[in-house]
């Protein structure tokens, strides 16, 4: 009997190490560059519904911040570009199968998110908490909200610092819309989100209207490779480290009007 769970044991570790062994195979064969430049193209995803990071155009051509930055690797390895439009709730998982090489889609850096897929560093970007008021309300400062009626959305990590800490009064609806429909009312002095949201505002009834304190409590946003391609993941580091370096990604806000981000400033600073 001993004899016998004896071999049991052995065979069991035999295609233990098997398995080990297939899954290392099949973890060191994944080369993104080499598919990418195999079939002619980089397939990418993108956001298409969050203007000015990646939005379909008039033409109905996905444009955007963003999609600049896509072509711009895509340029880098001589390859064509084949946009995908992805969501929060299917962007990583396009990775992870496969399915995209790459995505680029306004997503927030979490350390379960570098879990499911891999996160080039440095971080290319970062939305931040503003006010969005009117220019002529007077707020200048956070303290300057103290007792006076904000605007924001359920969920939204700055809320509770924005009541808490500055002493707004906080009016929180379901989502960004109605949020903003309150303010347009006057119904609160201003509504505070993320910038990149108050960024693609360019409608002639918000003319008046400015993000008008210091951005705070910076949201650093990571690209998304496959996890298990370290090649991929260090070409995307190099390329992103010379967009920081040269400043492109400020040129690019500066192209689709978007205020110069205090993230990249100090990103350029740590890669000059």
């Amino acid at each position: 009997m001993h004899s016998i769970n004896f071999l049991r044991r052995k065979w069991l570790g035999v295609f233990a190490g098997l398995a080990l062994f297939a899954g290392g195979a099949a973890w060191a064969q994944v080369d993104t560059m080499a598919s990418i430049k195999q079939k002619g193209k980089m397939v990418v995803g993108v956001k298409a519904d969050y203007k000015p990071y990646g939005y379909i155009d008039p033409s109905g051509k996905i444009v955007g911040l963003e999609i600049d930055l896509a072509n711009d690797i895509a340029q880098r390895l001589g390859v064509q570009i084949e946009l995908i439009p992805v969501v929060a709730a299917n962007r990583m998982e396009f990775v992870k199968q496969g399915r995209i090489d790459m995505m680029i889609a306004t997503m927030a850096f979490r350390p379960d998110r570098a879990e499911v897929v891999s996160i080039p560093q440095p971080l290319y970007y970062a939305g931040a908490a503003n006010v969005f008021a009117k220019k002529s309300s007077g707020l200048k400062n956070w303290a300057d909200l103290k007792g006076k009626p904000i605007c924001g959305v359920q969920g939204a990590y700055y809320n509770r610092r924005t009541g808490e800490e500055f002493g707004a009064q906080m009016v929180v609806f379901k989502g960004v819309t109605e949020a903003m429909a309150a303010l347009e009312a006057g119904n609160c002095v201003g509504t505070v989100f993320d910038t990149t949201f108050f960024a693609g505002l360019a409608d002639a009834k918000w003319a008046d209207y400015a993000m008008v304190l210091p951005s705070i409590d910076p949201e650093p946003w990571g690209l998304g490779v496959r996890k298990e391609d370290a090649k991929f993941t260090a070409f995307i580091s190099d390329v992103t480290k010379e967009w920081h370096k040269t400043g492109f990604i400020i040129g690019l806000e500066k192209k689709w009007g978007i205020p110069v981000s205090p993230f990249l400033l100090e990103q350029q600073a740590k890669f000059k």
